[in-house]
């Protein structure tokens, strides 16, 4: 199984001793995607919401915390996934629909990915 969250961000660099132009740039950021029902799995529902970025103040500091440079802008774009992940994760989702507040898996994927879901083939 294979799953990451892809994210367009913008990133400055602001260096000591030197200085920098541009300083601000512009990248594709890869999390990957906790397996269903492991610690972390449950990312998507927490920062996510309708395909967009939640809270993006609090995303801004993470993001800045895992790439170890000021993240000043970032944006969903999808979750890269496999079919054997994606299966684990509607079954993981279908387990508790009343955790997501949903009626169906589908709804429940919608919610919160939107339509970013990108399937990719072996």
């Amino acid at each position: 199984m294979d799953a990451a969250y892809v994210f367009a961000v913008r990133f400055r660099l602001d260096p000591d001793a030197a200085t920098l132009d541009p300083d601000r740039f512009e990248a594709t950021m890869e999390l990957p995607a906790s397996e269903p029902g492991a610690d972390g799995w449950l990312f998507f529902r927490d920062r996510l919401w309708r395909g967009k970025i939640g809270d993006e103040p609090t995303f801004l500091d993470l993001a800045s915390d895992r790439l170890g440079v000021e993240v000043t802008r970032a944006s969903f774009r999808e979750l890269r996934t496999d079919e054997a992940y994606l299966d684990a994760l509607r079954a993981e989702i279908a387990a508790d629909l009343g955790r997501f507040n949903a009626d169906s898996v589908d709804e429940v994927l919608h919610k919160y990915l939107g339509s970013s879901v990108h399937v990719r083939g072996d």
